[in-house]
């Protein structure tokens, strides 16, 4: 057996349980079968903050010496199998402040798989991710959607049934028998067990070929090498914002030209400037500076620098003035206040045409009264239910 290295690409913080769970059964799993492996996490923040993306990884081999030399790089140059428990991300990730914007599936070797975590089609999330040279398969894991809107370790068993899935789509890594027996070493529930082996079975891929998929070139810059870095430790302090849009009334602010904080957020805000009573709340409690002042005096949210927090849903004393929806929906960054300007009877449709799909979707920014938790649990374990 030749090296298998498995990445999960979780939200931080969030999600860090789920991704750990995942990539030490991988670990136990191979040790049953006398392999070799380790696991270890590389982080996109400093501490690791909410919701930005991060990864845990599994390498196994046969043998001491073979690991090590895989140990070597700082991280994976290429994994047989890219995890990915937040189907957001599919549009890209950046998990580390100097790489631009990378694809999720940059890692995944030719022939390799990708599992994802979705209730979409697997057509649909090929649209999202970045084309690739070489052919790869597409697995996906039906799950619920749990707390601050983000696939999260909870009761509904995505651990052991992704670790199912990763079974049937990577078997040179572990055998079904040899994961189920950590499993059951590790949770003491037969109910997992029966979850993992049930996701063996249901499994399937859809291969994705070369070209498939979003044709845009992911976001992404120069760093400065060893003969252009600068004495000392320098930190340039960003520009005075300007006008709107370069003009000479509202307000836009300067913002960092190469930290885009879009791949963060599993939602965004779509505002109606038809209600907006310019209160001036959102602009003023956005945590990331991403409302521009139109000179109107309304507000645009400026989607390469929001990270999708819902502090400005929160705030808005309005109804439905500002509604945070599923990133899923989303194919660009684009100005909402242009598209109003442009066309407001068209940007009106498709507002109230996204919050009432919103309003039939399970994914929030967490619960608002006390038991909300529990109700989600059981109403999905009704007849017809999620799980």
């Amino acid at each position: 057996m030749a090296t298998v290295a498995v990445e999960v690409v979780y939200r931080g913080i969030f999600q860090k349980t789920l991704a750990r769970n995942i990539v030490r059964s991988i670990v136990f799993a191979a040790r049953k079968e006398g392999k070799i492996g380790t696991a270890f996490g590389r982080y996109g923040d400093s501490p690791e903050r909410n919701g930005i993306p991060a990864k845990q990884f599994a390498i196994v081999a046969d043998d001491a010496e073979e690991l090590e030399e895989n140990l070597a790089r700082y991280e994976a140059s290429e994994v047989d199998v890219t995890i990915n428990v937040d189907d957001t991300m599919c549009k890209g990730i950046e998990s580390w402040a100097w790489y631009g914007l990378q694809p999720i599936n940059e890692l995944t070797k030719p022939g390799g798989t990708l599992i994802v975590t979705s209730r979409q089609e697997a057509d649909d999330l090929v649209q999202d991710m970045h084309q690739k040279d070489s052919p790869y398969d597409l697995s996906i894991i039906r799950s619920t959607v749990s707390f601050s809107g983000l696939w999260v370790y909870k009761d509904d068993h995505t651990d052991v049934r992704i670790l199912g899935n990763l079974c049937r789509v990577c078997p040179q890594l572990v055998s079904l028998d040899s994961m189920l027996e950590a499993i059951r070493e590790q949770f003491d529930n037969e109910t997992k067990v029966a979850s993992a082996r049930r996701a063996y079975d249901l499994a399937n891929v859809r291969p994705v070929e070369p070209g498939e998929g979003n044709p845009e070139t992911p976001f992404k810059f120069e760093l400065p090498g060893w003969k252009e870095m600068e004495e000392g430790l320098v930190i340039k302090a960003i520009d005075e914002g300007t006008g709107f849009r370069g003009g000479e009334e509202g307000y836009q602010p300067v913002r960092n030209s190469v930290f885009k904080k879009f791949s963060t957020r599993s939602m965004r805000p779509i505002v109606n400037f038809e209600t907006c009573i310019k209160c001036t709340l959102c602009w003023l409690q956005c945590p990331d500076t991403c409302f521009d002042v139109t000179p109107d005096g309304l507000y645009d949210a400026n989607m390469e620098s929001c990270c999708g927090c819902g502090v400005c849903e929160a705030v808005c004393p309005v109804p439905d003035c500002v509604t945070m929806i599923n990133e899923q929906h989303f194919d660009d960054n684009s100005s909402q206040y242009e598209a109003w300007q442009a066309d407001a009877d068209g940007y009106k449709q498709w507002m109230t045409n996204l919050i009432d799909v919103q309003k039939q979707e399970s994914r929030t920014h967490g619960f608002h009264h006390v038991g909300g938790y529990a109700e989600e649990i059981a109403e999905s374990a009704q007849p017809g239910g999620d799980n």
